[in-house]
């Protein structure tokens, strides 16, 4: 057996080389040149484009010039933007005077070059910097959503419920939880309209908010979303709006009760029937409408959940998913997958659909977050294979 020497070598030329270009795969920058290009286009989209619609005319090409130049500088403090002004200027006047031969008559001409240049390379590194802490935030951010995600699995006597999550950027706004209380179980799924670090943070009031309710009144889904609307239209401000499932499970009955906001229409297996079904429900978006006018909308539906019967909730960013053709994953293949697979256990059903998913896309990775749970009641072994085991235990005693 070989060992390899872990010790510490010297920092030369070959190690400076291998940490230069790590992470340097031909994946990584096409996909990293196509969103600086993204951005770019946005830009001129803001700066140029969007003027040209309103006063429905082509700007000059010098306008669009100094449209881009303002906007971008406009992006940055006002030390940076000093730094950036001096550098160009210096950069423009060194190359015109080369040119035209004006560098014996401009003083100090022979340093607006050196000076160009250490102006931008003061600029580029402290953009650099800045990047890096904020991305240490944000992954701080990550870390402290994630750890307020449930658990991905919750295993009662009656109840089985396993969940996956999947964030389209460091941070994601799809809201996910499963709140088990003395007389039965909430599981709530919802989707914050936006990506990014601002849908997390609204996700983690609402999580806040919904943990609060449940444990300290137990209302039902119906109440509960009428109170969260309350929360979405507190600030008349805000346009965000939430589109969200809340499944109650009592441990008493053999039901459940479910309201649906505007939110995908999740999928019911019956082991009796040995099929699916659509569980379809009215309701506004949160944040959509009024209180009042959401109280006489949002439809209140209960169903039989008998064992062996699973039901999936999931966000539009499973279904919506698509592969490098261009083509979405779709409704039909959850409903494919919960027809052959949906009496069994609920994390198996998770893995079996997180596995289609990622034969499907392949490389392409998700452009909104991913969330989808199973919540199943196990089948209770019958008195024939409880006597059969018993049996058997009594001729090995």
């Amino acid at each position: 057996m070989s060992l390899k020497n872990e010790a510490q070598k010297g920092y030369g030329t070959k190690k400076f080389y291998q940490e230069y270009v790590s992470g340097m795969s031909r994946d990584r920058i096409t996909k990293e040149l196509s969103a600086d290009t993204d951005r770019l286009k946005l830009l001129y989209k803001e700066a140029v484009e969007d003027i040209e619609r309103q006063q429905g005319a082509q700007l000059p090409g010098h306008v669009k010039f100094m449209r881009l130049f303002s906007d971008l500088t406009q992006r940055l403090n006002p030390t940076r933007r000093l730094a950036f002004g001096l550098g160009s200027v210096s950069f423009v006047i060194s190359t015109v005077s080369s040119i035209f031969g004006f560098s014996g008559i401009i003083p100090f001409s022979e340093l607006l070059l050196p000076f160009g240049f250490l102006s931008m390379f003061f600029l580029l590194l402290v953009e650099l910097l800045e990047k890096s802490d904020v991305q240490k935030e944000i992954d701080l951010a990550r870390d402290i959503q994630l750890s307020l995600l449930p658990g991905t699995s919750l295993n009662k006597e009656n109840l089985e419920v396993y969940s996956f999550a999947h964030t389209a950027k460091e941070v994601g706004g799809d809201y996910l939880d499963v709140i088990d209380t003395e007389k039965g179980t909430y599981v709530v799924i919802a989707d914050v309209s936006g990506k990014g670090l601002s849908a997390a943070l609204y996700m983690v009031r609402m999580q806040a908010l919904v943990n609060l309710l449940i444990h300290k009144e137990q209302p039902s889904p119906k109440d509960l979303f009428l109170q969260l609307n309350d929360f979405v239209k507190s600030n008349s401000k805000d346009k965000t709006f939430v589109t969200g499932c809340v499944a109650y499970f009592p441990n008493d009955k053999e039901e459940f009760e479910y309201v649906r906001a505007g939110h995908n229409i999740p999928i019911y297996y019956s082991r009796e029937r040995d099929t699916t079904f659509n569980l379809r429900a009215n309701g506004f978006a949160l944040g959509m409408t009024s209180t009042a006018m959401l109280s006489q909308h949002l439809e209140v539906k209960r169903f039989h959940f008998k064992p062996g019967d699973s039901v999936l909730l999931y966000t539009d960013g499973l279904n919506e998913s698509r592969n490098e053709r261009g083509e979405e994953y779709g409704e039909e293949r959850i409903e494919s997958l919960m027809e052959i697979y949906g009496s069994l256990h609920s994390k198996t059903i998770i893995n079996k659909i997180q596995s289609s998913l990622e034969a499907f896309i392949g490389t392409v990775p998700p452009a909104d977050d991913v969330t989808f749970t199973c919540i199943h009641r196990p089948e209770r072994a019958n008195a024939k294979q409880i006597n059969a085991v018993t049996s058997v235990k009594a001729e090995k005693d």
